[in-house]
């Protein structure tokens, strides 16, 4: 999508925020994290431990060197089905972005996220951590808002969500290099930019 069709793209994200982006998804779209929670499909302690230890996306290992904190001893399923460990983000400023694929906020904020994700490259780690919506609507996101050099797990059951107690989509945790949580709640462009700045700086 091009520059123009992306800023048509925010311009009418920001007309849909009237109607507010924290309300609940359409009634087509895939249960709420909350819901499917309640299904047998949560993972036991010791596969998230050993999930932990197994490399990040396509075999890329964690650096060892560096002490993991508890933030980011997590791992799931990027949308295209493969395995990701968040250790891989060990030791650099970090943002986790909670995201729906229908939210109108979250579309108006993806623009930031990529320019972001291109200014810093490997001195910042960015995660998308999709949920309330179905994988198929997840791609289209990606695909239309231009985040696709950001790695996004499809958090459908809520697992991820719920370790950093979200209870609803368009929200950031910012980590620090030592995995310290900074800033867990809604930040607008500047706000999230100048703290990136910052984090990076330290």
């Amino acid at each position: 999508m091009s520059r123009r069709l992306r800023g048509a793209a925010l311009l009418l994200a920001a007309v849909l925020m009237a109607a507010g982006c924290s309300s609940a998804p359409p009634a087509a779209q895939e249960p709420t994290w909350q819901e499917a929670a309640a299904a047998p499909a949560a993972e036991s302690a010791e596969s998230d431990k050993a999930g932990a230890d197994k490399a990040g996306v396509d075999g890329a290992d964690p650096d060892k060197s560096v002490t993991v904190p508890e933030t980011l001893k997590f791992s799931g399923t990027t949308l295209d089905g493969k395995k990701f460990n968040a250790a891989t983000f060990a030791g650099k400023p970090t943002i986790l972005w909670f995201w729906a694929p229908w939210c109108a906020t979250c579309a108006s904020e993806a623009w930031t996220v990529a320019d972001l994700a291109e200014t810093y490259q490997d001195r910042l780690g960015i995660l998308g951590i999709a949920g309330m919506g179905n994988n198929k609507d997840m791609h289209e996101f990606v695909a239309d808002m231009e985040v696709g050099a950001v790695p996004h797990l499809d958090d459908q059951a809520g697992k991820i969500w719920k370790k950093f107690k979200i209870t609803q989509q368009s929200l950031y945790v910012v980590l620090d290099r030592t995995g310290k949580v900074v800033t867990t709640g809604y930040l607008d462009d500047r706000q999230l930019t100048e703290q990136v700045k910052s984090l990076v700086a330290a």
